[in-house]
């Protein structure tokens, strides 16, 4: 076991903190090559064949390159759920759980009906709230064939019926035939194309940037179809739930105004930045 550990110190040690390099370690160990946590807490020794070395030599490799260890381990967590995720999909970040966690809060005790989750990617919104809600129908859209494809993957890991659908939400005639929902939520596009410059290349280059970006001059252009369409096939009463960018909250609250919306919320996440919104059909 000190031999592995060692490896991985002496690869990764000037690419991580500390305190990264110790996750990563672990979950490298424990995840990726199936260590038992006894022996990685203890240092028991671990055989250590051919294929296991080059396995992990391919990871320290993908590491060192920049790609995300969510991608290496091929699976991220979120609400106490495992998501398979690749360079398909977005990484589920914690904001987004926060996201679920108000809404799995205000559908406690609720009667059962129809949720939709716009741009469901690796269909982390939705499986997790079929998972606790089982009663109620879940869709998840995307336009990406090849996220719906893990979506249904990740659906079934989770033992879930959510129904995932390619739609371009962009083009209102695919919205005909959807029927009404009660909650439909969304986190989708809504980077600014200025941004780029401030962000890490782990993103940049290697997660999807049809899922990141909008354009410059339209920041809102996602939100502004999921809000207007949208509200046409909410319920009298049906709530949208959007994961927004803090740098254009303040021009949320007009536009959801402007489209007929009322008790309109805002919540900061865990880092007190404006990123979620709630509001009434």
């Amino acid at each position: 076991m000190k031999t592995i550990k060692a490896h991985i110190d002496r690869s990764l040690k000037d690419i991580f903190s500390p305190s990264e390099l110790e996750y990563v370690r672990r979950a490298l160990c424990m995840e990726y090559l199936g260590i038992s946590g006894i022996s990685y807490y203890t240092g028991a020794d671990v055989g250590i064949c051919p294929g296991m070395m080059h396995r992990l030599d391919d990871a320290l490799g993908r590491l060192s390159s920049g790609e995300p260890l969510q991608y290496v381990l091929g699976s991220a967590p979120m609400c106490d759920l495992t998501f398979r995720v690749d360079r398909r999909v977005l990484i589920p970040r914690p904001e987004t759980s926060e996201l679920v966690e108000w809404i799995a809060s205000d559908l406690k005790g609720m009667k059962a009906g129809r949720l939709l989750d716009i741009g469901t990617g690796s269909g982390c919104i939705a499986v997790t709230l079929s998972h606790l809600f089982p009663d109620w129908k879940t869709e998840g859209w995307d336009i990406s064939e090849d996220a719906l494809d893990l979506a249904e993957c990740n659906n079934r890991l989770n033992g879930t019926e959510v129904t995932f659908r390619m739609v371009d939400i962009l083009d209102g005639m695919e919205w005909k035939e959807c029927g009404v929902f009660d909650v439909i939520v969304s986190n989708p596009p809504y980077i600014a194309e200025s941004e780029r410059a401030g962000m890490e290349r782990t993103v940049l280059d290697y997660e999807p940037h049809a899922a990141l970006f909008v354009p410059d001059d339209d920041p809102l252009l996602f939100y502004r179809v999921i809000a207007g369409t949208g509200r046409e096939h909410l319920s009298p009463g049906g709530a949208l739930y959007l994961e927004i960018n803090p740098l254009y909250a303040d021009e949320m609250v007009p536009m959801l105004k402007y489209r007929g919306y009322g008790n309109i919320e805002m919540r900061n996440d865990i880092s007190g930045r404006p990123r979620f919104v709630r509001c009434i059909s």
